[in-house]
């Protein structure tokens, strides 16, 4: 079974406008059913009604676009019907729709969101199959084989999935086929509802629906297009030979036509990745009499840490943030959260950490039942211990430190460096919360020798070299004269052109060390006779000083 959420960005963005109303917690089910249930809004529809509480605010009352912002400007990635109405469409530049219809409201899109959301609702989705897999990004893939009849037969259990996405304000178009290509191409492009059943010639079916639902790349699509293949039906009339001479060496399904429609027709398997619930590491104690004293409760804290340390390491991670519960006898319940700036495994350590977030902890009538969670974990190999255990007893860890720090002093208070995308110096390194998780690794460059102490801005020197081009000889910098010793260099960094005008200059950078033996890292920025730079004219370089080796 496919599901296809026609407007997913959009009705996302409607559920947390009115996050106020009626929604599930992930521990929730309803009526009966397992699993996470999306936050309920008002039922949608294709057009998609306004809520009442968007009618106050006034968004929907007219054209709406949810854009992200990219290098060339602003782009539209969803518009309600009103903006399609009026001309703005996905995949528009923002400024081009603003000329089409001047009065379009715009939002800042949130794919992120939207594909943890995704993910969630193939958990949630679970309820219809024994497994779900997701088809970012805005549809799903349900496994529905032999289990109709526990919903009364197929239409029924289309109705079912209709009616429980429209009560979460999922505008949807599901559809049912032996194979997943073949319910994707429905749901998308065939009539609602539909339903291929099995034993069913799913090639001879589809073949009045657009190539489009083939699921190929853009440029392929284009080809066909061209070639004069419309339909799916179209090529099948041409043969299979004419269209492997033409797509002979594309190995991705979505760039080969022959393959895709072997999956639409179950003639090649088409492997999917099911959506798996992890869950989350939890243990508590419920107390045979209520405590009310902080030794008690620390020794309750000190088993919770125990048993999580010891449901921890069977799963082979560590925590990274953690969720103390106390449940009070008159009803109240007391949360305290921790984050840490490394996976641990350390009881004594969680204690610690704890220990100075419960002195304010009031237990009125008493505390009679207490849950410690590891709300996110990541994997933490298992490791043997120092026999001696010289190093643990007389130091403390980094992270260790960084914990107890920011527990004190606040999480804000604690930063650590971390590498940006830039090949620019004073661009490739910025500075973010030391309890953030590590950055992307496509945010990582490999960068050449650079010195230990890089200066904020670039100090300009004065250099005296033999040519234009040349190696330096002696420079000025402080008020103090050096003479060049040794040199290496130059490496080149061009400009960045995506963010930066057309007169910037390249730099060449040269490692040098004076007669001393201090070293420093300087730069020329421009080449004689370019054209750039404030002397548009003669195009004199400019020699700057950035960093200091040890």
């Amino acid at each position: 079974m496919a599901i296809w959420c026609m407007s997913l960005a959009l009705d996302r963005w409607r559920q947390a406008e009115n996050r106020d109303r009626r929604s599930f917690s992930p521990s929730s089910s309803e009526e009966g059913a397992g699993g996470w249930c999306p936050p309920a809004t008002s039922p949608a529809s294709r057009h998609h009604p306004q809520p009442p509480l968007l009618k106050k605010r006034g968004l929907e009352e007219g054209p709406l676009a949810l854009i992200t912002e990219t290098a060339h400007g602003p782009r539209i990635d969803a518009a309600n019907t009103a903006g399609q109405d009026a001309g703005a469409a996905p995949g528009m530049m923002l400024a081009d729709a603003r000329t089409l219809c001047p009065q379009l409201q715009v939002v800042p899109s949130d794919p992120a969101g939207d594909l943890a959301f995704l993910e969630r609702l193939a958990l949630w989705a679970q309820r219809w199959g024994p497994w779900s897999a997701m088809d970012a990004p805005d549809g799903l893939l349900v496994d529905v084989s032999a289990v109709a009849h526990l919903f009364g037969g197929e239409e029924r259990l289309l109705a079912d999935v209709q009616d429980r996405l429209a009560a979460q304000g999922l505008a949807a178009r599901v559809a049912i086929a032996p194979t997943a290509g073949a319910a994707w191409a429905l749901a998308h492009y065939g009539p609602p509802a539909a339903i291929l059943p099995p034993g069913a010639d799913v090639a001879a079916a589809l073949f009045g629906l657009p190539v489009a639902s083939l699921r190929l790349d853009a440029d392929v699509l284009l080809v066909l297009r061209r070639l004069g293949l419309k339909r799916v039906g179209d090529m099948a009339e041409l043969g299979r030979d004419a269209v492997q001479r033409r797509f002979r060496n594309r190995r991705s399904p979505a760039a080969n036509p022959l393959i895709r429609l072997d999956q639409l027709a179950g003639r090649v398997p088409e492997p999917l990745l099911p959506v798996l619930a992890v869950a989350m590491p939890l243990v508590q104690r419920r107390l045979m009499e209520p405590i009310r004293h902080r030794p008690l409760l620390d020794q309750v804290l000190a088993d919770l840490a125990a048993d999580l340390v010891r449901e921890l390491e069977a799963r082979g991670s560590g925590a990274r943030r953690l969720e103390l519960g106390l449940w009070r006898v008159d009803g109240e319940v007391v949360l305290r959260r921790l984050e840490l700036a490394a996976a641990t495994r350390d009881a004594a350590h969680i204690c610690r950490l704890f220990a100075a977030r419960l002195d304010d902890v009031e237990a009125g009538f008493g505390i009679e039942m207490a849950r410690l969670s590891a709300s996110w974990a990541e994997p933490l190999a298992l490791a043997q211990a120092d026999l001696e255990a010289a190093a643990e007893q007389h130091g403390t860890s980094l992270a260790a430190c960084i914990d107890r720090i920011s527990v004190r002093l606040g999480a804000a208070a604690v930063r650590r460096p971390v590498p940006r995308g830039s090949h620019v110096p004073e661009r490739a390194q910025g500075w973010a919360s030391a309890l953030e998780p590590e950055p992307a690794s496509q945010h990582m460059l490999d960068f050449h020798a650079r010195p230990l102490k890089l200066l904020d801005s670039p100090e300009k020197i004065a250099v005296l070299y033999a040519s234009p081009d040349g190696h330096p000889r002696r420079f000025s910098w402080r008020g103090g004269v050096h003479e060049v010793a040794r040199v290496e260099g130059p490496e080149r960094i061009a400009p960045e052109w995506w963010r930066e005008k057309g007169h910037v200059r390249l730099r060449d950078y040269y490692r040098i060390e004076d007669g001393e033996g201090r070293r420093y890292w300087i730069f020329r920025a421009g080449l004689a006779g370019d054209g750039r730079g404030t002397d548009r004219n003669g195009g004199i370089p400019d020699w700057f000083l950035q960093g200091l080796f040890a």
